[in-house]
């Protein structure tokens, strides 16, 4: 539990300031290496999402087989109303919230808006970073870095704008799937609101390195496009062709890759489906690698704060007239290019979805049919020897590290359909 008192803020004249004050009492999850010198000295804490009502931890999911592998650390903050006490998610998802879900362990925490969510988060943060006297103490903690996903992306862009100029406690921030606006600053709006609005740019004057990682969807569906902005000294953008905001490996890889599967148990759990956790699809959900260039793109972050030493640059996804262009396959040009995209045997989308709501952050995955997989390819082992000259071509870019290289081609091998 983390308890204290946290301040509201507003803008006003040019400059922010705290306008109220309120006790909270909320959750953090811990994760630390069994063994402490094994820490690498690098913390990593999560604003947990809430789109669905309740806290979701994505950037843990996305990139914990990384985490664990180097021996970091890592926090997740119940920053935001809804995952403590419940109410209406950004996805119209009612939920009870940590109170309401197991009154008898959670029963005392309280919430007071969030408005109050950016100072409980650097409040976390701050504890986090001490690590005498917390969970985390006995660790020799160098580095802290914020993540927030979807939307908690939205909120830390706001934070990273607004607030860590005051607080001045993280070394970087992974911004993974933001839209093209920013959360407020107060909690008078309804969620969906954060999905409309102006643009908002990362501020210019950035006061430590900023990684935002983008998906297909994320530019059209979440309009990141009208917020894209230039790399600079502090700022590196990626946008990954064939990917989508939330993907096969968000559903059901994610939760069983622990690092130690069996490579056929593990390429099973990249199969496509099209329902998830009950909710029906129009479609196959996106089976993209996103998954490997959100470790690569963790642990390029990682050493930009330790030895200043910036990420690869990528080209932005191609886009004309406001949507994406097309290879003669189907397939975005432009953006990280991985062999999904290069080497396919289906068409990877961000957009497309439909049936359940949640499909329009669910991307597509449509497979190729035999007549054209013949035309691309001489043989089995044709694509499988082009598509491990590509693995191993995004390994050399940066793209993909090389831990993982030899996991992405045995599971393309697996599930080949050239196999069949």
């Amino acid at each position: 539990m983390l308890s204290g008192s946290a301040r509201a803020f507003q803008r006003a004249s040019g400059s922010l300031s705290p306008v109220e004050e309120a006790g909270f009492i909320t959750r953090i999850i811990v994760i630390r290496p069994q063994d402490d010198d094994s820490f690498n000295g690098t913390v990593w804490i999560e604003w947990l999402n809430v789109s669905g009502g309740l806290d979701a931890a994505p950037g843990w999911i996305f990139t914990h087989t990384e985490l664990i592998r180097t021996g970091a650390a890592w926090v997740g903050v119940s920053a935001q109303r809804i995952g403590v006490e419940g109410g209406d998610g950004l996805l119209g998802m009612k939920s009870p919230g940590l109170v309401g879900t197991n009154p008898a362990r959670y029963g005392g925490l309280k919430h007071p808006g969030d408005r109050f969510s950016y100072d409980i988060f650097s409040q976390a943060s701050m504890a986090a970073r001490k690590g005498d006297g917390t969970i985390l103490q006995g660790l020799p903690i160098d580095r802290l870095l914020a993540i927030g996903d979807s939307q908690s992306a939205f909120r830390l862009t706001t934070y990273v704008n607004e607030f860590d100029p005051i607080f001045e406690v993280h070394d970087g921030f992974m911004i993974h799937a933001r839209g093209g606006t920013s959360a407020p600053l107060d909690d008078a709006a309804a969620p969906s609101d954060i999905l409309t609005g102006d643009p908002v740019l990362f501020r210019e004057d950035l006061r430590v390195p900023v990684f935002c990682v983008e998906a297909e969807t994320d530019l059209v569906n979440l309009r990141y496009l009208s917020a894209r902005q230039e790399n600079s000294e502090k700022l590196t953008v990626w946008e990954i062709a064939g990917c989508a905001h939330a993907d096969v490996y968000t559903f059901v890889a994610g939760s069983i890759d622990n690092g130690l599967l069996p490579i056929d148990k593990l390429a099973r759990a990249w199969a496509p489906v099209s329902e998830i956790f009950g909710m029906k699809l129009n479609k196959p959900v996106n089976s993209g690698p996103q998954h490997y260039l959100r470790v690569a793109a963790m642990s390029h972050l990682d050493r930009w704060v330790r030895d200043g030493k910036s990420p690869p640059e990528a080209p932005r996804l191609e886009i004309r007239d406001g949507a994406f262009v097309k290879d003669s396959v189907g397939n975005v040009k432009g953006g990280v290019r991985t062999p999904h995209v290069d080497v396919p045997t289906a068409v990877l989308s961000g957009l497309g979805n439909g049936g359940h709501p949640i499909s329009f952050l669910c991307g597509t995955t449509e497979p190729l049919d035999a007549e054209r997989l013949r035309a691309l390819y001489k043989s089995p082992n044709d694509y499988l020897e082009r598509f491990r000259a590509a693995t191993r071509s995004t390994a050399d870019a940066g793209f993909v590290l090389d831990p993982d290289e030899t996991e992405i081609v045995q599971i393309a091998e697996l599930n080949s359909p050239l196999r069949k």
